[in-house]
């Protein structure tokens, strides 16, 4: 610790550095859970900010919204309450890939946030900027700011977004900022390196914000909501000051406008050395990687109802601002328009995610915590989720409480969680539902029941709303016990009224169940062929629909898993040498050493550690056993 630094008074059990998404919920966490918590971040204003996109959810993402709030997470509740527009995506498609996609108020969001971190009881939230993480012994014992103030705590989490080392790129200028010019955080990155972390440099982007008032919006294809859908299971649906988004194109002198000025593209003269996002590529790359598709879809998307900035979703660039200009007037119904902000990319420091251990905690410094962007993802959703389970963890390890770790067959951020600590990442990291193995089982509409529990055990889920729980869990059940006990007779009106839905015949008494696993049927239609069918909430019925219609599927799955647990619970000691099994390949030792596996299963899907190198790591956890006894 330098001489200089000033003692703060006081101690405080979890610091966290940052007070983005992933920031607001690793400091709520240990704070509900009942421990002080210091919130530091560089600016009061941007607390929750959406520097990129106004908007949350879609396929895998919305998954871990939900997942979020079902544990006591904070995330769906403040977008619900400052929420313009809301969509259920993928509805063609089966349960296992719908996805809620909403418009918040970018303002309001942030505000609401900020006065949640402000008056709970257990949060200080202050204005610093983090230049030194203080650690004895490799135990983390607190922060040094820019002002010379030395902050003491038992556990720190970095939740530090794309602000270590941030370099904003537009076209030939550059300078060094965090996203929307704030201020970077130079000096963090050596303290991170001195603490012996290995940093990489990545990159992300964000399109431009254009002015409402010159765009015409009769060129373009509106894009309205939906009614009665919120993200947290808590919410109740309400009347919402609901905006209308809109589609554009590019056009082809919009591709002739990127090709023409390619030598002045960072992204391919060189200028940039950060790795971008595969997934959200800026439009230059697409163009470009997709030399003979015509046009790319643009969505036109409000910031809020207190200003007439649009964000235009499919335009993030690093184009010269002269560019982005002619750039944004080639397209239909932007002919006019002016931009009030221009896009941009960011390069930005962050750790390889390998060094963490499953609870998020450091494997080098005991109690120092990493969650969010700087552990290689990109989303504000992905962000969130890996800040509350750092939160959580490093509450219980203070508290002596042992660790929270989600699996891969529990929640989509247990997939995620798993995917970047055991096989790390080469580019910014996002969550799809395509990740999850089991994603029949990891559904949006049952994140409740998959974490509820969990969440009620650790202490984020209070009393009444764990009893709101239970009650529907019982309420499925007895609607379920109802319909397999009730039968149907093939009686000519019961034919008749199958007809009439356009569905096949009977010819022998089935049960209401073996009726609603017809595609064409669903629980109300139910009600044609038995009139005492009780009435259920539409949460209630969804489930009916879905845990019938998918039964085999889902009974599947189950299978599966029994067999994935039975590896993830076959636990490796922490000191295991692998240096010491002799059958061992030379790249899975380097392996296994480096990523420290905790079961089986994990040390099983480490990239490089093959299934013959897991049956010589079996036989040799099998010999350990058997000496112990």
């Amino acid at each position: 610790m330098s001489e200089k630094a000033y003692k703060y008074r006081d101690i405080y059990d979890v610091i966290v550095i940052g007070a983005g998404h992933a920031g607001c919920e690793a400091a709520l966490a240990p704070a509900r859970m009942g421990l002080k918590v210091l919130a530091l971040t560089v600016n009061l204003d941007h607390v929750a900010f959406m520097p990129c996109n106004p908007s949350l959810g879609g396929p895998g993402k919305s998954h871990i919204v939900r997942e979020i709030d079902a544990l006591g997470g904070e995330m769906a509740k403040n977008m619900d309450e400052t929420m313009l527009q809301i969509r259920m995506l993928n509805t063609s498609k089966g349960p296992a890939v719908h996805g809620l996609r909403g418009q918040a108020d970018k303002q309001k969001y942030h505000q609401r946030m900020k006065k949640l971190l402000e008056r709970e009881k257990n949060v200080t939230l202050k204005q610093g900027l983090v230049e030194k993480i203080v650690a004895e012994n490799n135990v983390a014992k607190g922060v040094i700011t820019k002002t010379g103030i030395f902050y003491q705590g038992r556990a720190v989490i970095i939740t530090t977004g794309t602000f270590l080392k941030g370099k904003v790129i537009i076209g030939e200028a550059t300078f060094n900022a965090g996203p929307n010019q704030q201020y970077p955080a130079n000096k963090l990155s050596e303290s991170l390196k001195e603490l012996g972390l290995e940093l990489r440099r990545f990159k992300t982007g964000t399109p431009p914000r254009l002015n409402k008032n010159s765009i015409d919006f009769s060129n373009m294809i509106p894009q309205e909501g939906e009614k009665n859908l919120s993200f947290s299971f808590e919410s109740k649906p309400k009347t919402i000051d609901e905006v209308i988004c809109y589609l554009t194109y590019t056009s082809k002198e919009s591709h002739r406008i990127i090709h023409e000025n390619k030598d002045r593209t960072p992204l391919f003269s060189g200028d940039i050395e950060g790795v971008g996002p595969r997934y959200c590529p800026s439009i230059e790359d697409k163009v470009v990687r997709f030399p003979d598709k015509e046009r790319h879809q643009l969505f036109l998307e409000p910031e809020g109802l207190e200003t007439d900035e649009y964000y235009i979703a499919g335009l993030s660039s690093s184009l010269p601002y002269d560019v982005q200009i002619d750039l944004v007037r080639s397209i239909p119904g932007l002919e006019t328009t002016e931009i009030m902000r221009p896009a941009y990319a960011i390069e930005y420091d962050c750790i390889n995610p390998t060094q963490l251990k499953l609870t998020l905690e450091t494997k080098e410094i005991e109690g120092l915590y990493s969650a969010g962007q700087i552990n290689g993802t990109s989303g504000y959703e992905e962000a969130a989720g890996q800040g509350l389970v750092a939160g959580i963890n490093a509450a219980l390890k203070i508290k002596g409480q042992g660790q929270m770790i989600l699996d891969r067959s529990e929640a989509y951020i247990g997939v995620l969680i798993d995917e970047l600590v055991t096989k790390g990442t080469e580019e910014p990291y996002r969550i799809m539902t395509s990740r999850a193995e089991y994603r029949l089982l990891l559904r949006q509409d049952n994140a409740d029941q998959r974490l509820t529990p969990i969440g009620y055990k650790i202490g984020l889920i209070s009393k009444d709303r764990y009893k709101r729980f239970i009650k529907k869990l019982n309420l499925i059940k007895e609607a379920m016990e109802i319909i397999r006990k009730v039968q149907i007779n093939p009686t000519e009106g019961v034919r008749e009224k199958l007809k009439e839905l356009e569905s096949g015949d009977l010819s022998k008494p089935v049960t209401l169940e073996e009726l609603l696993r017809r595609p064409e049927l669903d629980y109300k239609k139910l009600k044609y062929f038995y009139q005492e069918l009780p009435e259920y909430p539409e949460e209630i019925i969804e489930q009916l629909n879905i845990q019938v219609k998918y039964k085999g599927y889902i009974e599947r799955q189950l299978v599966q898993v029994e067999q994935f647990k039975k590896m993830e619970n076959q636990l490796i000691p922490d000191d295991m040498d692998y240096n010491n099994i002799k059958n061992l390949r030379l790249e899975a030792r380097e392996k296994l050493n480096r990523i420290k596996p905790q079961s089986l299963g994990q040390a099983s899907r480490i990239s490089g550690v093959s299934p013959a190198d897991i049956s010589v790591l079996m036989i040799f956890m099998e010999q350990l056993k058997r000496g112990k006894k």
